[in-house]
């Protein structure tokens, strides 16, 4: 396979950077203003010489960068910009894969030999990147995407490189972490550190015991570190899952209000899934305690595919009551296991008080659609929306 990784360069806060040059040079950090509750979504190189990281609590980000210049998230010009990165991708092949607005992979195996290789692709997608929308970009070719994903990371920002073959890629690695293995995240290297593995090496030193610690996971773990990665690239009409979410200023115990704040995004998911023209089987919720570690916890359930609000409201209702009662800071959903067709069991909605809600929803959706999602809103809906306001005032 020839795989290419394009990963954009801080890409929020270069955003910023361009269309206001006056930011050029000082640590730009995307999220929330200091004082508010909320995490770092990106930031310039600037910011991270500071050590500022993504996903790290603005307070944090704040007690190590006073003098940073801190601003709200701008979705719509970060949504406008990566649509045309992904226009020039678009170019050259068609099985792209977009992990995030400024994120994705290109299967070049079919189409590299009409632009001259998967190198000169990678060339043209970074000069075309920087000319037509005026950011910097830095892109990994690879063998799998593995190798293309740690490719891009090695000369950022604006960087290139390639990694050729699974002996190239072991020799790049073998003396880092383990957690440079795809698939490997802090828990499972903090239970290999418990036995003396902590780097690549030691993997290749310690198969059998990888291998039965975590079984499959274990067995992929080796297969990964030795170059053996058997993902395709999948395009983005094949969409793993969808989600949304609300980080609340201070943290709420209330528990009928995170129910309105439920149903204000379980709306918006059923919105976006029904203009796509797919479902869903698994609804998870997703939760953080208000404590000092941000206790993460996530709750799933799978069931008939489904774009209707009300079904993914129920369910994660019901699966935010089996979780802990205490305050929350930031509640979300997200639906996957999408599908282009409905269950057939659609007993809800046979007859009776379901079939005049289906009607009601098909009918909300057209208005929705003409005048905009926000034109409909139930009094809970309003009330938590009206609260998430205050909040943030």
């Amino acid at each position: 396979m020839q795989i290419i990784h394009v990963d954009m360069d801080a890409f929020f806060a270069a955003v910023e950077i361009r269309d206001n040059p006056d930011l050029a040079g000082k640590p730009v950090i995307i999220g929330a203003l200091p004082g508010e509750r909320g995490v770092v979504s990106t930031c310039c190189y600037e910011a991270r010489k500071y050590g500022v990281r993504s996903a790290m609590p603005i307070s944090e980000a704040y007690r190590r960068c006073p003098d940073g210049v801190y601003m709200y998230p701008n979705s719509k010009k970060y949504y406008e910009a990566s649509k045309h990165v992904r226009k020039i991708w678009d170019m050259y092949t068609d099985l792209c894969e977009y992990i995030s607005l400024d994120e994705g992979f290109l299967d070049v195996t079919g189409s590299a030999h009409l632009f001259g290789g998967a190198e000169a692709i990678a060339h043209e997608i970074k000069r075309r990147t920087k000319s037509e929308v005026n950011l910097t970009c830095s892109v990994g070719v690879g063998f799998s995407m593995m190798s293309a994903k740690l490719a891009s990371e090695e000369k950022k920002p604006d960087g290139f490189f390639k990694i050729e073959t699974p002996a190239d890629l072991k020799n790049l690695i073998i003396d880092r972490g383990v957690r440079t293995i795809y698939g490997v995240g802090a828990k499972t290297a903090e239970e290999l550190a418990r036995i003396g593995i902590t780097t690549v090496r030691h993997i290749y030193e310690n198969r059998e015991v990888v291998s039965g610690m975590f079984g499959k996971h274990g067995k992929q773990i080796v297969h990964l570190a030795d170059g053996i990665d058997a993902r395709r690239v999948t395009p983005y009409t094949e969409q793993k899952s969808i989600g949304n979410e609300h980080t609340f200023q201070t943290d709420i115990s209330d528990l009928n209000y995170l129910k309105d704040v439920l149903l204000l995004i379980a709306r918006k998911l059923s919105f976006e899934l029904r203009t796509k023209g797919i479902y869903a089987c698994t609804v998870t919720l997703k939760a953080t305690y208000g404590n000092a570690n941000m206790q993460l916890v996530t709750r799933s359930k799978t069931g008939d595919a489904t774009n209707k609000t009300q079904e993914i409201y129920k369910t994660v209702v019901t699966l935010l009551e089996k979780i802990d009662r205490r305050p929350v800071r930031l509640i979300g959903i997200s639906v996957s296991g999408l599908t282009n067709a409905p269950s057939l069991q659609l007993s809800l909605f046979d007859t009776g008080e379901g079939a005049k809600r289906e009607k009601a929803d098909d009918a909300m959706l057209k208005v929705q659609v003409k005048y905009g999602r926000g034109i409909v809103k139930t009094v809970g809906e309003l009330n938590a929306e009206k609260r998430t306001v205050e909040e943030e005032d």
